[in-house]
């Protein structure tokens, strides 16, 4: 079992940034990717950014140099620090953490999702 918490969201103006954070808690593996995703309303969920325990790195085109994925294994949180942030960027951001197994497959898990509004 493992839950997620997120937080950091809110409402901000064109040009503006936002730090989101997520802690995970409970059976968590050593070995796991930790992400955000997005969904805006009447839009599907889309991958933002993702990072696995290496550190290895992989974000969606329209943030990529905006955006910046981290972690702290010891404290097994992931941040997303949004900088230059757009009104297109208005969504409903979820963490995730995903692990996999080479007997079952993959688990994942979602967080409650944080609503970042970017208007003037």
């Amino acid at each position: 079992q493992v839950q997620l918490v997120e937080s950091g969201g809110g409402l901000v103006q064109p040009g503006g940034s936002l730090r989101l954070s997520c802690a995970a808690s409970g059976s968590i593996f050593s070995l796991n990717t930790m992400g955000w995703y997005r969904q805006a309303p009447g839009k599907q969920r889309d991958l933002v950014a993702t990072i696995k325990d290496s550190g290895n790195t992989n974000y969606a085109d329209s943030v990529k140099g905006r955006f910046t994925i981290s972690r702290d294994n010891a404290k097994n949180t992931v941040y997303l620090q949004m900088n230059s942030l757009k009104p297109e960027d208005t969504a409903v951001y979820y963490c995730n953490y995903r692990v996999r197994f080479i007997a079952t497959g993959t688990q994942g898990y979602w967080g409650q999702g944080t609503q970042v509004t970017v208007s003037s």
